[in-house]
C-alpha cells in the first residue's frame, strides 16, 4: 500500500482511531440507553434530544471505522475490543435524568479529548482525510458537551 502515509505512521493513526472508535460506541450505547431509560420531568426534551445525538453518533461510527480500513487496518468491532480501548467507563444501573447528562457531559469530553490527542502524529504524516474527520468530531464533541452542560445550570 503507497498512499504517501509510511507504514509506521498509519498504523499508529489507526491504534488512536481505533481508541476513537471505542470511546464513540461506548458513547453511542450509553446514550441510546439513556434514551430508552430516561424519566422525570424533563422526560420529552432529554429522550428527544438523546435520540439526536445516539443518531449522530451512530452514523460516526461508520465513518471512523472506515477510516481504519481505508489506512489498511481491521476496525475493532466487538465489546471485548471496545472495553480494552475505551477511556470511558459503562455506567451501571439507570441513573437519575441530571445524573445522565453528568455522565454524557463527561463521555462527550473524554471523547473529544481522545480525537484531540491524534492531532499529532495526524499532522505529522500529512494525513488530511483523518485530520478532516478529528475535526468534525471534535465540533459535534465539544457542541454537544455544552449543550447538555447548560441544562444543568439554573
Amino acid at each position: 500500500m503507497d498512499i504517501g502515509i509510511n507504514k509506521e505512521d498509519r498504523t499508529r493513526i489507526a491504534e488512536g482511531l481505533s481508541k476513537l472508535l471505542a470511546d464513540s460506541y461506548t458513547l453511542y450505547l450509553m446514550t441510546h440507553n439513556f434514551h430508552w431509560n430516561v424519566k422525570g420531568p424533563m422526560f420529552n426534551t432529554l429522550h428527544l434530544m438523546f435520540m439526536g445525538q445516539y443518531t449522530e453518533q451512530w452514523n460516526a461510527l461508520d465513518l471512523i471505522a472506515e477510516r481504519i480500513r481505508a489506512l489498511d487496518f481491521p476496525a475493532p468491532g466487538t465489546y471485548k475490543e471496545f472495553a480494552r480501548l475505551a477511556s470511558i467507563k459503562e455506567v451501571d444501573g439507570v441513573p437519575k435524568a441530571t445524573d445522565m447528562i453528568r455522565l454524557l457531559v463527561a463521555a462527550q469530553e473524554a471523547t473529544a479529548r481522545t480525537a484531540r490527542s491524534l492531532f499529532p502524529v495526524v499532522d505529522q504524516a500529512s494525513d488530511q482525510p483523518t485530520m478532516d474527520l478529528l475535526t468534525q468530531r471534535l465540533e459535534v464533541h465539544e457542541k454537544t458537551a455544552w449543550m447538555l452542560r447548560s441544562l444543568l445550570e439554573e
